[in-house]
């Protein structure tokens, strides 16, 4: 589903360059829980950036289902970032001035899917991630676990082949994590591709295949059964 062939990635600061991927190979296959773990400059922000078609490599092939993401243009790479991929962050990224259905209804403003079904849609995803009470509470009105809820409910509105969480329960106490983790287990199992950023291990550990990431490289894997 997702492959990188070579990739390398170099910010230019000045006079001085800073290599944040260097000569990376990885493929993620459908249905695949994976999670990538390393200490800060480790460049696994950056690989996420890359995978979410968010940053473009200096060398490399990055292919998502066998098309070259170079060869794309910007209204194609609009389409997958829309389409194809979920994105889940840290600190939720919701509209502070919507109500939970309509942020969950926000990427639904550049498809083409009715309102009407885009409603039903979103009803359906509050009830799945268990918030069919809070359809019309604001983000300041809910935990930060039921926001990060409202999160992974908006990044499954468009049915992506892959959500990509950076950080997902970095915000969250260990009980509110363990149910955030238990979610997405649960997404899992019922086909969804996930890559996941963490730098803690007892949340790692939830993915099947754990990337250990230093300096820019993939440093070692660990498989979990």
């Amino acid at each position: 589903m997702l492959d990188l062939k070579s990739i390398s990635r170099v910010f230019s600061n000045g006079d001085e360059s800073v290599t944040a991927l260097e000569d990376l190979s990885l493929t993620i296959h459908k249905n695949e829980f994976v999670a990538f773990m390393g200490s800060s400059g480790s460049g696994k922000s950056t690989l996420m950036n890359i995978l979410g078609c968010l940053d473009r490599p200096n060398q490399g092939e990055y292919f998502i289902d066998n098309r070259n993401v170079a060869e794309l243009d910007d209204a194609e790479l609009s389409h997958i970032r829309n389409k194809h991929i979920g994105f889940i962050f840290q600190t939720f990224h919701l509209l502070p001035k919507l109500d939970a259905i309509s942020n969950i209804k926000l990427p639904l403003r550049y498809s083409t899917t009715s309102e009407q079904e885009g409603h039903q849609t979103a009803l359906e995803l509050l009830e799945r991630v268990g918030l069919g009470h809070r359809i019309h509470h604001k983000p300041f009105e809910m935990s930060g676990g039921q926001r990060q809820r409202v999160a992974i409910a908006r990044a499954l509105i468009n049915q992506p082949s892959v959500i990509l969480a950076d950080e997902p329960t970095g915000n969250l106490d260990s009980k509110t994590s363990l149910e955030i983790m238990n979610l997405l287990n649960e997404l899992h199992q019922q086909g969804q591709t996930i890559v996941m950023v963490t730098h803690e291990d007892e949340i790692a550990h939830h993915a099947q295949r754990v990337i250990h990431m230093k300096d820019g490289k993939i440093l070692k894997e660990e498989v979990n059964r």
